[in-house]
């Protein structure tokens, strides 16, 4: 299942620099991630300051 970021997002970045697959890019208001490329490695989750990205 494709991990989703919540509305916790401070645009901080550091979520975009870990994805290996590039799923995670610049939103209007925050970062979002496509699930159709997502891998829902988790390595988002795990470098979130805020815990932003859920498991959709």
């Amino acid at each position: 299942m494709a991990y989703k970021i919540s509305d916790a997002c401070i645009s901080c970045g550091a979520c975009e620099a870990e994805c290996p697959v590039n799923a995670i890019s610049q939103g209007d208001s925050s970062y979002v991630i496509d699930a159709d490329t997502c891998i829902s490695c988790g390595q988002c989750a795990e470098v979130c300051p805020v815990d932003a990205p859920q498991e959709a």
